[in-house]
Parts: structure tokens; sequence; C-alpha cells
């Protein structure tokens, strides 16, 4: 039987998400929960803005007061958090994946399925791996190891000199960002099952049927994973079990869940049926849900009781809602369709649109 919960305490109290206001990978933390402890103001304002020179549909990695934003202008930026000016950019091709950040190395895939380590100074190339397939998600980390996921059906495990460990084929590509708790790591994917494995070897621990092939990366917590999928659901799976918990579906207008989830005292869940929910994380009883003006593509973050996130709709539309009731709290209207997830920095967030801007929200 593999024990989950001492490895959980030690994944959450040694996790660099965990470092005040840093958010490495994109979902924050190892175990991709989507969920961070920054203290951001009651209402939202703009701090600045950067302009990019195409869509950006990652998330920002922040650190040590950096943001690094990949864009489809092919550039990935390194930017001060606190005044939006650009330190460095290097050009690696185009981008959908979001960057993570280890010490002083920052790595990010493109859609020529190479994948990239830099050093966070100035974005000089440390190395490089070729993968045979689109890198559409960030890397998560097992130790000094990279875990990356790429289209050509396969997981990769590198080691800091970017040589491989191992490798893991699935029976479709890998879309989301591999989770890792202790020496677990999770990864779902186009063949419909969530992957359980031995991150030190790659070694199969488990494998969970999910009903539907998967678009997200999967949010751990509390031994369990919840993600979303093409067919139009949200799942939950028993990790101690290796089977599924619940499956939720919505009663009517049902669409793909291309957002990954957040895992907090509610699971928020967001779908192209242009809603999202808040799913009770035991029986997947939806709570309550809220309409935007848009399908919801981008992954929302839930922070101090509070979900952010951003839809699809021309007006550019954001919103702040509140955990417990769904309640919309603030909108914010941005540029353009709200393409990119949710970046949390100390007192900020950070999130791009379809114009290729990046926000930073918070007090001005």
């Amino acid at each position: 039987m593999i024990r989950f919960l001492p490895v959980v305490l030690l994944a959450i109290l040694f996790s660099p998400a965990f470092v005040s206001g840093n958010w490495p990978v994109s979902r924050g933390d190892a175990t991709m929960t989507g969920t961070a402890t920054a203290k951001l103001p009651d209402q939202l304002e703009e701090k600045w803005t950067f302009k990019t020179g195409d869509t950006i549909e990652s998330a920002p990695a922040i650190v040590d007061a950096v943001v690094y934003v990949s864009s489809l202008d092919k550039h990935l930026y390194a930017i001060e958090l606190a005044t939006g000016k650009q330190k460095w950019k290097v050009k690696l091709g185009l981008m959908k994946a979001s960057p993570s950040v280890k010490g002083d190395r920052v790595y990010v895939g493109n859609l020529d399925g190479m994948f990239y380590c830099l050093k966070t100074a100035d974005g000089s190339k440390v190395w490089e791996f070729e993968t045979a397939g689109e890198i559409t998600a960030g890397c998560n980390f097992h130790g000094n190891n990279i875990l990356i996921g790429s289209h050509d059906s396969t997981l990769y495990c590198l080691d800091e000199k970017g040589k491989k460990v191992w490798e893991v084929k699935t029976e479709g590509p890998v879309n989301g960002a591999p989770a890792v708790i202790g020496d677990v790591t999770f990864v779902a994917g186009c063949d419909s099952s969530l992957h359980i494995l031995d991150a030190k070897t790659g070694k199969e621990l488990g494998l969970v049927e999910l009903g539907g092939e998967a678009a997200a990366t999967a949010a751990v917590a509390n031994d369990m994973a919840y993600v979303g999928t093409m067919a139009n659901t949200v799942v939950a799976v028993d990790l101690k079990k290796k089977a599924k918990v619940w499956t939720y579906e919505a009663p009517a207008r049902q669409q793909p869940f291309y957002a990954s989830a957040a895992a907090s005292d509610l699971v928020v869940a967001a779908s192209r049926d242009k809603k999202v929910y808040g799913l009770d994380p035991k029986s997947g009883k939806a709570m309550w849900n809220f309409l935007t003006d848009g399908q919801v593509d981008a992954s929302p973050v839930v922070v101090g009781g509070r979900v952010f996130v951003g839809c699809l709709s021309n007006d550019g539309n954001f919103y702040v809602l509140d955990l417990k009731s769904g309640k919309k709290l603030q909108e914010l209207n941005l540029d353009s369709a709200v393409t990119g997830s949710v970046g949390v920095g100390p007192d900020c967030i950070v999130v791009g649109t379809d114009k290729g801007t990046i926000y930073c929200l918070g007090k001005k």
C-alpha cells in the first residue's frame, strides 16, 4: 500500500510554492491544486500591463519577484513583478506551455516538441531536450529531476543535466502537467486514464479509467485526484483505492472541461458551457454554478476564500467569486478574451489575454 498522508504533508511543507509569494509551476505547487495563501486586496486594481506580440495561453510562473510568461509570439519573457518592466526575453518557438522555475533555472516546452532549460538571470540556454510531439503543458519536479509530458504519448523524467532517466508511454497525447506527491506522480491524458507512477523509476503503480480523454492537469488533495475531461465530466479518484469515487456532469448543455480544476474546500471546475462550478469534494454534488459571458478554458485559482477566473468573451470578462457561494464579488474587463490561466504573487495575480497583454492585478 502507498502511504500518501506523510508525503502529502512533506510535499506541502517543502514545496517551492509555499515560499512566500512564489508560484513556480502552472498550478502553484507540486500537487497542482491551483490554490495559494497570498494576501490579495478586497478589490483588484490594474497595477501594470505588459504587451507581448501574440496570444498568451499559459499560466505565468512567479518566483522571487519575477514573472515568467510564454507567448505565441515565440518568446519567453522575464518581467519584474513590482514594475512590469522587462528583464529579458528569449525566442524559443511557439509556446502554449507554462514555464516552471526551480532554483536558478526556468524550464519551458514549445509546439515543436523542444524542451528548454534556461538561466533565470538572463534567459541563456543551459540545455535542450527533444520530444517527438507538441509540448502544451508545464513541467513538474521530483527532487532534482524534471517531469514533462508530450503529445508523442510519453511522460519523460529528465535529470538536472537534461538526460533522460526514464520514460513512460501512454495510449495518447499527454496534455496536462504531472502532479507529484513524495515519490509518486500522477498524470492524465488522451488515453482516458489517470496513471499513478513511481516517480523514481516510472513503474506503474495503478491505472484508473476516467471515462473520457483529459486535456487538463489533475489536482491532488487529501488522497484524491480531480480532473476534468473532454467527455463533459469532472472525475474524482481515490488514490489509495485507485478507483473512481464520483463523476460530475452538468444537468444540461454539457460541454468539455478543458480547464484544470482547483482543489480547495470545494473543487472548482470551469467548462466550455460558460459556467464555473463549485463541487463538493466528497460527493461531487454541485454546491453552486456561476454563468460567465464566454467559454472558460483558463484554469481557475482559489486564494483566500475567493475564486479568480477569466473567460473567452470578447469583452475580456475576468471574475472574482466567493468560494462558498459562487456569488460574484468583482468583475473586470481586460482587453480581450482571457486565454491564459492565473499565476499568484504575494499580493497580486497575473494573467494573460488573447491580444498578448499581461495584466498584474492587485492594489495600485
